[in-house]
């Protein structure tokens, strides 16, 4: 599997300061919680795995968004988002694995076409809302 992108190619390439907006943030965590209200609500199986798959990792991208907006950048890709959140949570390395492999996935459904079995999901569930539960509580965070 592909390393994570470094940090610092990121920094020089790919991530912008930008000014606060905490209107954009407030908006970004509403959609997510509408959005994974509407994933618990569906029923997994062999055809609706993928579906549900690729909204969780919507989920944490857009809260992963929300993080770096936070702090005044922005990136203009999905890979650092996630060094960034290597670089600045390294005691959250676990939930860092499998954001980066739930990519990985991701990426596959959406170019390569392949279905998600529902064994996958309903293993990876619980990791998938427990990361989401910690990437809210990081945006939300007082500093």
């Amino acid at each position: 599997m592909k390393e994570i992108m470094n940090w610092k190619i990121c920094e020089r390439e790919h991530i912008k300061k930008i000014s606060i907006d905490k209107d954009k943030i407030s908006s970004i965590l509403k959609m997510c919680d509408a959005r994974f209200r509407f994933v618990e609500k569906q029923d997994i199986d062999d055809e609706t795995a993928f579906i549900i798959t690729e909204d969780y990792y919507e989920i944490i991208k857009e809260l992963l968004i929300a993080l770096l907006l936070k702090n005044g950048l922005k990136s203009d890709n999905h890979e650092c988002l996630i060094s960034y959140f290597k670089e600045k949570h390294p005691e959250y390395e676990y939930e860092l694995n499998i954001i980066y492999e739930l990519k990985n996935i991701r990426n596959r459904i959406s170019y390569d076409g392949i279905f998600v079995k529902k064994e996958y999901l309903v293993k990876n569930k619980l990791e998938f809302k427990n990361i989401i539960k910690v990437l809210k509580e990081l945006v939300e965070e007082d500093e």
